[in-house]
Parts: C-alpha cells; sequence; structure tokens
C-alpha cells in the first residue's frame, strides 16, 4: 500500500518553520517537478555550522512535521554523523548539510534544471 502524501505546500510551510526555530541558514527550495525522472517533487536544502546544529534542524523539522500534519518522513539517515542528514517526505526530501559539505556535494549545481527559490533569514 502507498504511504498517504501530505499537500507538498503544506509540507514545505511546515519545514521552513523547523529549521527557521533552530536559525538554520541558506535555506534553498529546488523545484523538480519539470524535470523527468526525478524521485520527488522538492528538495530543500539549509546548512547549519555543526554538527549539533544539522541534528537541531534536523530534529526541528520532524518535530514540527510531526505537531502539525500528523506526518513522519519515510526515510532518515546521516544523524550519526550530521554532516549531511537526508529526511525523506516521498514528494519533498530535505537536505540538512554542513556548510563544507553542502559546498562539496553542490547539489544546486547538479539540479541545475531546477527551478530555485532562496529564502531569506528572518533573523
Amino acid at each position: 500500500m502507498a504511504k498517504k502524501t501530505v499537500n507538498s505546500d503544506l509540507l514545505i510551510t511546515a519545514i521552513l518553520k523547523g529549521i527557521e526555530e533552530v536559525k538554520g541558514e541558506n535555506i534553498t527550495i529546488l523545484d523538480l517537478r519539470d524535470i523527468d525522472n526525478t524521485v520527488c517533487d522538492y528538495f530543500l536544502i539549509c546548512d547549519g555550522n555543526s554538527n549539533t546544529q544539522v541534528n537541531a534542524i534536523s530534529a526541528s523539522i520532524q518535530k514540527f512535521v510531526s505537531k502539525n500534519l500528523k506526518d513522519k518522513p519515510w526515510h532518515v539517515e546521516g544523524e550519526d554523523n550530521a554532516e549531511w542528514v537526508l529526511i525523506d517526505y516521498v514528494n519533498v526530501v530535505v537536505h540538512v548539510f554542513q556548510k563544507q559539505t553542502r559546498e562539496f556535494y553542490n547539489l544546486e549545481g547538479l539540479w541545475g534544471d531546477a527551478k530555485i527559490t532562496n529564502i531569506e533569514n528572518a533573523y
């Protein structure tokens, strides 16, 4: 049986609140819907300054989504070393990086055909 997915706009809003709650930085949304053969509709990418902050961002995202939308990620990986935590909500995949790891993997460059939206930090 397929996992029921939450509305992507509501999910993205809850994820953004979770990121902002613990001051995640450099938030970017990649809209992948117009690209053939993608595994999801959106990537949300942000970074933190340490493995402690990366884990705090990941936990905050999951808390906000669970509390507000009663949804849990399908899969989470990377929390052990917290250089790159991936949180998979099926249609929306969140990547929480440490800055140097984000620069190294350059997802925005790899997905250059995506519509990219940068979110200004509110703090």
